[in-house]
């Protein structure tokens, strides 16, 4: 197997078109450190050499086994880890603050067992703090040596924009990278997340490439899936077959099986060769649990997708469109505060 490489954004950093993640690692996953250990190697022995995690995940435990792994191939790996959502109990422990931001760094790059960090992303937006405080702090971080790229994860397109401006104007550090949902399941970003991020020279790594488990093939149409282990444990209504909202989803699953067989791969191989085949896309992340799991995602790192493949997948869910909820590029919470939506009485 020949893996390929692509260039993150502008940033002169090569890394491979598929990127391994680790949120599975751990308590919510595969609890077995060593086993772990021995999956991030033989991903790295296969040509992968961009690692991704994150501070929330198992509570900080992947970026833990991490550590552990790349101990002795650090200078080999551009390894990525994020920040943002809440970590203990109590007030600023989370978020996108300048405070919570220096203080977890830290403790990221002990766990990890490193000196750096490739590429430091914010998880999702925070709309209590400015733009400006977020990437002031985190240029900070480049210019102490932390660090030594940044970007965000899930951000809506305006979001993006916005701090591009921010950071123009400011004289600051830019977000070189975005981290979306995308999946031949969840077209969404095509409207304007890609666009804004090819504008703007951004690099994207897409997360979700098997629509959290729908395009493993696993899950098919009249026929009951087992809910109790992996992601549908964690949130089986979106895989439940006897749920009508799923109906549809199945349905496409059964065509996309089709195309699949058509071109003479698995609808896993075919689900990551299209994550990878739009231009604006620099790397898919796997989440293997086992090395089962790694092994049949590899095998589509060299399939490439000819246009009318592409047009029958289009056919089948039209470029733009997602079939799902896949965790929201517009956090919806915010409009639960009412001070967010309603006038202000200023009497």
């Amino acid at each position: 197997m020949t893996m390929r490489y692509r260039v993150l954004g502008g940033t002169g950093i090569e890394v491979s078109v598929h990127c391994l993640g680790t949120m599975m690692f751990g308590q919510i996953g595969n609890p077995d450190h060593d086993d772990c250990v021995r999956i991030i190697h033989a991903a790295l022995d296969q040509g992968i050499n961009f690692v991704d995690t994150a501070d929330m995940y198992s509570a900080g435990e992947s970026e833990t086994i991490v550590g552990k792994a790349l101990k002795d191939r650090r200078d080999d790996v551009v390894l990525a880890t994020k920040v943002h959502f809440q970590m203990g109990e109590g007030p600023n422990r989370g978020g996108n603050s300048r405070r919570w931001i220096v203080q977890e760094v830290e403790a990221s790059l002990k766990r990890l067992q490193t000196d750096w960090i490739d590429l430091y992303q914010i998880h999702r937006p925070d709309y209590t703090t400015d733009v400006e405080e977020t990437l002031s702090t985190l240029t900070d971080l480049v210019h102490q040596g932390k660090i030594r790229a940044f970007g965000c994860s899930t951000f809506p397109a305006d979001e993006i924009v916005n701090a591009y401006h921010v950071a123009e104007r400011r004289g600051l550090m830019r977000f070189r990278t975005e981290q979306p949902p995308y999946s031949m399941l969840a077209r969404e970003i095509e409207r304007d997340v890609l666009p804004a991020c090819r504008r703007y020279g951004m690099g994207v790594l897409v997360w979700g490439p098997l629509a959290s488990g729908f395009l493993t093939g696993r899950y098919r149409k009249d026929q009951q899936a087992d809910l109790s282990t992996g992601r549908p444990s964690i949130t089986p209504h979106r895989f439940d077959p006897s749920l009508p909202e799923n109906a549809a989803k199945l349905d496409a699953v059964e065509k996309l099986i089709d195309v699949a067989t058509s071109v003479g791969c698995t609808l896993p191989e075919l689900a990551m060769a299209f994550t990878v085949t739009h231009p604006a896309v620099t790397s898919a992340i796997i989440g293997p649990r086992t090395m089962e799991h790694l092994d049949s995602i590899l095998k589509s790192a060299t399939l490439t997708l000819d246009d009318a493949t592409l047009d029958r997948i289009d056919e089948i869910v039209p470029p733009g469109t997602t079939m799902y909820d896949v965790g929201g590029l517009r956090d919806a919470s915010v409009l639960t505060k009412h001070a967010l939506r309603r006038p202000v009485d200023d009497r």
